[in-house]
């Protein structure tokens, strides 16, 4: 019998919490911040930081935007982040993806200082994740991994496989699996035969964008089937990267969309920033 993983549950749990901190925190006068900036107008960009603002007011966390043109230049860009770097009431920087062409958005991330990158995507954070240090973690990767957790199941020695490779999950993805000891393999646009590589997955993390691609003849019997993918489709309503209501028949435990991983990337960012005040505090 699969058992549904409610991210929407989890991450209420979670920001409760937090909420709590943050009222400690303040009562010791310091008030968490967190700043975004967003450069350009992509009209999901204005979705997300929409939902972070409202996400973090709920909290108690300060939220400011910096919201620049699509015309900005990269040392425009650079300059506000050295400048939030610096600045005391600020306690975490989140640059939102994307941002126009002309900017390099690796650069920007290098700028971010390590103990504010709520995002992790900083090298060195990437980098201390890698080798198992304490690092501030991609926000949906960390969330996954709260899923894991919350739900008792078990990772070690078991096969793990990820679709997609990008540096905000893909990547980070790996290393959460690896640090959790089980054995990863990657898919991507480049591999052959990933069914076959599928159907032997006892965890399948699908993170590639495209609706509906991991089909029922894909997931072994009892694997655990994590739906990172958020697809809109033509008529308006989203869809994950799973075949959800066929799949979920042969799985032990699944992830919705909505409702599943989506909520935990927002609660894992505010938890970053809880996380990086305290040790600014010290």
């Amino acid at each position: 019998m699969s058992e549904l993983i409610d991210g929407k549950e989890l991450s209420k749990k979670i920001r409760k919490k937090l909420k709590k901190e943050v009222l400690e925190l303040k009562e010791k006068g310091v008030n968490p911040k967190l700043a975004v900036i967003m450069v350009g107008n992509d009209p999901g960009s204005t979705v997300y930081v929409r939902n972070k603002s409202k996400a973090c007011e709920k909290v108690g966390i300060e939220f400011e935007e910096f919201l620049f043109g699509e015309d900005t230049t990269e040392e425009k860009l650079l300059e506000v982040i050295n400048k939030l770097n610096k600045d005391n009431t600020i306690n975490g920087i989140l640059l939102q993806s994307p941002v126009p062409n002309h900017i390099d958005i690796n650069k920007a991330f290098r700028t971010i200082s390590p103990d504010k990158d709520v995002d992790g995507f900083n090298p060195i954070n990437v980098g201390n994740l890698t080798i198992g240090e304490d690092a501030f973690i991609s926000c949906t990767p960390y969330g996954i991994v709260k899923m894991f957790e919350e739900y008792n199941i078990e990772l070690e020695g078991k096969n793990a496989v990820i679709l997609g490779r990008s540096n905000i999950v893909g990547k980070p993805m790996i290393q959460c699996m690896l640090n959790k000891n089980s054995t990863v393999t990657v898919c991507h646009s480049k591999t052959r035969n990933i069914k076959e590589i599928t159907r032997n997955a006892d965890v399948l993390i699908s993170a590639i964008g495209r609706p509906k691609f991991v089909t029922e003849d894909m997931v072994k019997e009892g694997a655990v089937v994590i739906d990172v993918g958020i697809n809109r489709l033509d008529y308006g309503s989203i869809v994950g990267d799973v075949d959800f209501e066929n799949v979920k028949e042969k799985t032990s435990y699944i992830t919705p969309v909505p409702g599943g991983v989506g909520p935990m990337t927002i609660a894992m960012l505010l938890n970053n920033v809880v996380k990086a005040t305290k040790i600014q505090m010290k």
